[in-house]
């Protein structure tokens, strides 16, 4: 579910909007450390970002409202252009001068959470025929 967040936050860390991925934190792997930052957010969750110690590059966080998904900063993957945004959030934050692509569904606020796809149903089992 990737997304242009126009948060305060996300607009001290790149004055503008960001572009962000959610994906679940079971499917995130990487190599390497990562510094946390907490602190209380506009929705009134705790955000933790998580961040390169070494040049600060804001790379990942998540919020206690939804520790089963993980936000990835778009801007750091090899290929940003392979992430296209579906929406743009917080856009009652964004200043006037924002240019906001008309076709993405325009949230004010913080959006619903997504819900996690259902597993897929198991494959029905055939009775297996005994022989004497």
């Amino acid at each position: 579910m990737p997304r242009v967040c126009w948060c305060k936050d996300c607009q001290h860390l790149a004055s503008n909007g960001t572009v962000n991925a959610i994906v679940p934190a079971e499917a995130l792997v990487f190599t390497g450390e990562v510094t946390e930052f907490r602190k209380l957010a506009a929705s009134g969750n705790e955000l933790t970002r998580q961040f390169c110690p070494q040049c600060g590059s804001q790379l990942f966080a998540y919020s206690s409202a939804r520790p089963h998904l993980r936000v990835v900063r778009v801007g750091n993957l090899d290929d940003p252009s392979s992430v296209a945004p579906i929406m743009n959030i917080w856009a009652s934050s964004a200043p006037a001068w924002a240019c906001m692509d008309a076709s993405l569904q325009r949230v004010e606020q913080q959006p619903t959470a997504p819900t996690p796809a259902p597993a897929p149903a198991p494959a029905p089992t055939q009775p297996s025929s005994a022989r004497p």
